[in-house]
């Protein structure tokens, strides 16, 4: 489907487990969660849908956490519908899984945001076409340590309890990746587009050629 061209809307709630069936680990479940069929802590990282969806160059692409920010997310819906293409929304939802307390699970959204684990973000293709960078990340620096929001589930104190060595490990790769992470996205959302003149050579590169004819 995020290759069909077509002028589709799309909006995975992204709960990090397999909810409707058990909450199993899938590829969106974070390194050192406990779920079914990761009973020792999921030792790899989490999917990055939204990037690999930024690879086709044409689609709309929006990470949004509601509790952490509305009027992102209301932008980004309003971004999406708008858009003449495929948009994909990728949401932060909260899950009895996660084992947190679901009456402050909005608020909570904010934590996760501030802790790098969710990012925001819009990636909007139509912006090329105007010279300017298609991807805008939306949230701060992260200011926490995922140890503060990640240690407020039960998803993760469960590990830090029966296999405390093997959680001390998996937390330092947890905090590891949202570094990275965050380092890329800041490095994507930076960058300056070049014009090219259609033969694989920027506008810089030509004007160089001409100089030196």
């Amino acid at each position: 489907m995020l290759a069909s061209g077509r002028n589709v809307n799309i909006l995975v709630m992204d709960t990090e487990v397999y909810s409707n069936t058990g909450g199993q680990a899938s590829k969106a479940t974070p390194r050192a969660a406990v779920a079914k069929f990761a009973a020792g802590g999921k030792p790899s990282p989490k999917k990055d849908l939204g990037l690999m969806a930024m690879t086709y160059g044409n689609v709309y692409v929006a990470s949004v956490a509601m509790g952490a920010k509305n009027e992102h997310s209301v932008k980004a819906f309003l971004e999406a519908e708008a858009y003449q293409g495929v948009s994909l929304i990728i949401a932060y939802s909260h899950c009895i899984a996660h084992g947190i307390n679901m009456t402050t699970a909005m608020s909570y959204q904010k934590d996760i945001v501030d802790s790098g684990r969710w990012l925001l973000y819009r990636y909007h293709p139509d912006l090329v076409g105007e010279g300017k960078n298609p991807l805008q990340l939306d949230n701060r620096r992260p200011k926490l340590p995922v140890e503060q929001t990640m240690y407020q589930e039960n998803r993760f104190k469960m590990l830090a309890r029966s296999k405390p060595d093997a959680a001390k490990k998996l937390l330092k790769e947890a905090q590891a990746d949202v570094n990275t992470r965050w380092q890329m996205y800041q490095y994507l959302a930076a960058r300056q587009l070049e014009i090219s003149n259609g033969n694989g050579h920027s506008k810089a590169d030509a004007e160089v050629v001409t100089s030196v004819k």
